[in-house]
């Protein structure tokens, strides 16, 4: 596998459809865009490109919402906006992003220009159904053009439920480099290998029936040691909602990033202890490993996994329980990963009821984008919403 890369998003604020949400997001991005390092000329193109993209959503979509977040890399720092909506959807994507189609009263750039504007941009449009749209903005001098932006074989969003703004929801990815297999793990022998990346929310069992084939073993705490890299994925829902559910999920990520483990089941123990004294939650953690062609899962509590491929759903099982207080023995499960598909895992702030027939294209698409999508078909406003993607050209 050449090497995975994975980019940390910090969540810094959602922008819910409202008059003043031009005015709010383009404000919030110039002087985001300055704190982390981009020069004034750099700071504008963000701002002009995120009113653009805001005021399109105030004007032609229902539903309309903006994330604003940091995008870091271990040596530099960028912006990303997404923006997510119910509808009416772009019939003819490519005539949008044409020069001189812009929405109507905006300062005219269009799509096109912001897709210039932007280093990497991806968008996906359902007509009759919404449009999700991503892109990212790092430092780069005057005039020139996008440079690719930074690939990341991961993504996701949270979101909080109504009326908060603290999420209970987090997620975290991190690459394992491989080498010799260590023989102890504790969240007190400092960082595992490799860079461990995710997002910070701003201020029943798995996903249904046993997939035919896939293996199981408990009690282990590893699954065939393997000398190769990996990207390893945690998905925490801590419980209830508001402060408290946050602090619950930010400890899990914490213990996530500290832990030396490498393995799905010793993982979840380091981050049960870690959520000792918390409200708990509900947590799981994959394992893929593009060069064996698998991924190891194990789970905990209300999270659903789903590997999906091109002609294919599994589901991924969970057993009951609530991480940090009642956690009976550990199973992970190993199923095949299918090169052109994707790893899902989101809380119970998305109904399990999606169908990815219901959105066609999804699997072209970045996992930013598709995490947009998923959180636009099957979110739920009730509770608070996480759901990550993994997805590599391996």
């Amino acid at each position: 596998m050449t090497g995975p890369v994975v980019v940390d998003c910090e969540d810094v604020a959602w922008f819910r459809d409202a008059a003043e949400m031009p005015s709010a997001a383009r404000g919030a991005a110039a002087t985001l865009a300055r704190r982390i390092g981009l020069d004034g000329y750099r700071s504008s193109e963000v701002a002009l490109a995120v009113s653009e993209a805001a005021t399109n959503l105030q004007r032609h979509a229902r539903d309309g919402a903006l994330l604003l977040r940091v995008l870091r890399t271990p040596d530099r720092a960028g912006v990303e906006f997404v923006t997510v909506d119910t509808g009416p959807g772009i019939a003819d994507v490519e005539a949008a992003l044409s020069d001189g189609v812009s929405s109507a009263g905006t300062l005219g750039i269009g799509l096109g220009a912001v897709a210039r504007l932007a280093d990497a941009f991806d968008i996906h449009s359902l007509p009759g159904k919404g449009t999700v749209m991503a892109a990212q903005f790092w430092a780069r001098e005057a005039g020139d053009g996008p440079t690719g932006g930074t690939t990341s074989v991961a993504s996701g969003l949270t979101r909080p439920i109504s009326g908060e703004t603290s999420c209970g929801d987090a997620w975290a990815v991190r690459i394992d480099e491989g080498g010799p297999e260590t023989s102890r793990s504790s969240s007190s022998s400092g960082a595992g290998r490799g860079g461990a990346y995710g997002a910070r929310s701003p201020g029943l069992l798995g996903s249904g029936p046993a997939t035919p084939g896939a293996r199981s073993s408990a009690g282990s705490g590893r699954s065939s040691a393997s000398s190769e890299p990996a990207v390893l994925v945690v998905l925490c829902d801590g419980l209830g909602h508001g402060p408290l559910a946050a602090l619950a999920a930010e400890a899990a990520v914490t213990a996530f990033r500290r832990s030396a483990a490498r393995h799905p089941e010793p993982l979840l123990r380091d981050i049960h202890g870690a959520l000792r004294g918390t409200r708990g939650g509900a947590v799981a953690v994959a394992r893929i490993e593009p060069d064996r062609g698998r991924v190891l899962y194990c789970g905990i509590g209300n999270v659903s996994g789903v590997l999906l491929g091109p002609d294919s759903r599994n589901g991924l099982l969970s057993a009951p329980g609530i991480v940090g207080s009642q956690m009976r023995s550990l199973r992970t499960f190993e199923l095949p990963w299918k090169p052109g598909g994707a790893l899902i895992m989101h809380s119970d702030g998305l109904t399990e009821r999606w169908n990815a027939d219901a959105m066609p294209g999804l699997l072209r698409h970045t996992p930013a984008v598709m995490a947009g999508q998923l959180l636009r078909e099957a979110g739920v406003r009730r509770d608070d919403a996480g759901v990550v993607v993994v997805k590599g050209d391996w």
